[in-house]
């Protein structure tokens, strides 16, 4: 009779405990049920004057993968700082899109891109209005992210948004760069850099791009 009872108490508990494995089981897999970022469908573009946006796109790139790319313009812009901010002024008055050098093959291979840029003259710079123009990004899904002296993004984010209707525009990020008009050019460098990849890191996972 005792053994008999003993095996009846351990089916009882099995019984008690089989259930609630299994639903451990479930809530764990649902945690990976959203496929992840395959790292050969992501492009990271991007437009730096002074490496502060290009190193925001390096943080990104460690985190998530993909393809880096610069936009280059088939004629640069001057390296002189008040000579540039007059020339994108009028490009800006008068919807100029430069040409650029940089060329894209097969943009459809890609379902995410993270668009970097800097802010000028509060505003998103032509380049990559060029690059936006250029690419039908229709059902992608587009991150921006930007670099700024301190002014913020103006309504660069807003013209991503005009420029790519049909596409899912995930919420950006946005750090201080350097000041290049007051001579502070590269700034992401020791304590700086460090707080960037960590402000980075909080915004992937928050908009589900990091697991």
């Amino acid at each position: 009779m005792i053994k008999n009872s003993n095996w009846i108490t351990k089916i009882a508990v099995l019984m008690w405990v089989l259930p609630l494995s299994c639903t451990a089981t479930t809530d764990t897999a649902g945690q990976y049920e959203q496929p992840g970022i395959e790292p050969e469908r992501v492009l990271i573009v991007y437009v730096s004057r002074t490496n502060n946006t290009k190193a925001v796109a390096g943080i990104i790139h460690k985190q998530v993968g993909g393809t880096l790319l610069a936009l280059e313009l088939e004629n640069p812009y001057p390296e002189h700082y008040q000579t540039t901010v007059d020339q994108v002024a009028e490009e800006n008055r008068r919807g100029y899109l430069p040409p650029l050098k940089t060329k894209v093959e097969d943009i459809a291979k890609y379902d995410v891109l993270f668009i970097g840029f800097p802010t000028w003259g509060m505003q998103l710079p032509p380049p990559m209005k060029s690059f936006l123009s250029q690419h039908d990004l229709s059902g992608k899904i587009v991150v921006p992210f930007n670099t700024n002296a301190g002014y913020g993004i103006g309504n660069s984010f807003e013209t991503v948004r005009q420029l790519c209707p049909n596409s899912t525009i995930m919420e950006g990020f946005s750090t201080q760069g350097g000041k290049e008009r007051d001579g502070i050019l590269y700034v992401m460098e020791e304590d700086k850099e460090k707080q960037v990849q960590v402000d980075v890191i909080k915004w992937l996972q928050k908009i589900q791009m990091k697991h």
